[in-house]
């Protein structure tokens, strides 16, 4: 049996459409359940952070549920308190990052994300310094 060559751009292109539809459902399943779900009030049904449970230290991502609930309800500023880092950079990164990915596959090619040893320094570099921020100033 041959091996299979590199992919074609019309099976990059389905592959593409099948995984971002999957995270469309996902996504959207999530939203709805979180919209009904406030994660300002405790005792909620919502998936708690493990490393804060573990350490009882905010992590670089903590807030990101409430800022999403916040965001969805039209409250950018209490969304900017929960986690303001995350909104102002994690969101815009992931929106650039998405789009690209998109692109590339409708057009039938293949999308890394590559991060050199540089970008992955800055990224844990803004993360260590959010979490320790956040944790000293309360």
């Amino acid at each position: 049996m041959q091996p299979a060559g590199p992919p074609t751009g019309a099976t990059i292109r389905n592959r593409t459409v099948r995984q971002a539809s999957l995270a469309l459902g996902v996504g959207a399943a999530a939203a709805l359940y979180l919209w009904h779900t406030d994660p300002h009030r405790p005792g909620q049904a919502l998936i708690p952070c493990p490393f804060r449970m573990m350490t009882g230290i905010l992590c670089p991502g903590c807030g990101g549920t409430r800022m999403a609930y916040d965001l969805m309800h039209g409250d950018v500023v209490t969304a900017f308190h929960d986690n303001a880092v995350l909104l102002t950079l994690g969101v815009p990164a992931v929106a650039y990052v998405a789009v690209r990915w998109l692109v590339a596959g409708l057009r039938g090619r293949p999308y890394r994300l590559k991060l050199n040893a540089r970008g992955n320094a800055v990224v844990f570099s803004i993360a260590a310094v959010w979490m320790v921020a956040r944790n000293l100033v309360g």
